[in-house]
């Protein structure tokens, strides 16, 4: 068995309940948004205009818990960690099984994570500060706008990583490599140009320490979905709660384009 199906599993059994970066080295993680199919053609085309944060691993017919491509055992409304219910823009509940709450009409999306490229960081000996840490990335919303779509807007939210400057330029080249898990960065330094007034107070995930002489570095993020919820308040929809992914059965190294 693939080390990528036993953390769905233990997610699935409500053993799994943690962040998942650093976990199953190797392996794919996803963003998830689950919609009504009403909705899913807006939201399909906002991915499309909005590329960097909504990389778009896979799309699940209605109805339907498996995403064609992400893994044979794979449960979309038990295997993540940890999934958050919306409704009119408010998280109304934080759950580790969406079972009783899914529908025939729903559409669920799987978009890249940062987490993918961090494997190739690390292999390259950049250290990566929330795992040093053992915490969860640092997400920040921004004064950035999305491009909209039918009734989807809203702003983008960004993970950061602190570092030295010649590490931050051997990062960009990095993960200009993987645009189907966000790519290179979207912002390099002063925090305050895209509104972030205090790097110390993540509107998700924890802080992270910033040395001195050490580089922010953003790069866009799949939880700007969630973002863009709370703008666009429908009706009903459910997500992953910010680091806790769902873990699929593809390779890291698939989504490299050089």
């Amino acid at each position: 068995m693939l080390e990528s199906e036993k953390l769905r599993l233990s997610a699935r059994s409500g053993e799994l309940n943690q962040p998942t970066a650093g976990l199953a080295y190797g392996f794919v993680q996803a963003n998830l948004v689950i919609l009504p199919a009403s909705q899913a053609m807006d939201f399909l085309l906002f991915c499309q205009r909005n590329p960097k944060p909504c990389p778009l691993l896979g799309v699940s017919s209605p109805g339907e818990r498996h995403i064609p491509g992400l893994g044979l055992n794979l449960d979309i409304a038990t295997d993540v960690p940890r999934y958050r219910i919306w409704h009119n823009g408010e998280m109304t509940l934080e759950t580790t099984d969406i079972s009783e709450y899914w529908r025939d009409d729903l559409v669920s999306f799987a978009l890249g994570c940062s987490f993918s490229f961090e494997e190739a960081l690390l292999e390259q000996g950049l250290e990566i500060r929330h795992i040093r840490q053992g915490c969860n990335v640092p997400m920040y919303r921004t004064n950035v706008p999305t491009q909209a779509a039918g009734p989807f807007h809203g702003k983008l939210v960004v993970t950061m990583r602190p570092f030295m400057s010649a590490d931050a330029i051997r990062a960009i080249q990095v993960t200009s490599r993987f645009p189907f898990v966000h790519g290179a960065p979207v912002h390099i330094g002063d925090p305050t140009q895209i509104g972030i007034d205090d790097l110390s107070k993540p509107d998700y995930g924890d802080p992270v320490q910033v040395n001195d002489g050490e580089i922010p570095v953003f790069w866009a993020c799949g939880v700007t979905p969630q973002s863009v919820l709370m703008a666009s308040r429908p009706a009903f929809c459910m997500t992953h709660a910010p680091g806790y992914m769902l873990i699929t059965d593809r390779r890291n190294a698939e989504l490299a384009t050089f």
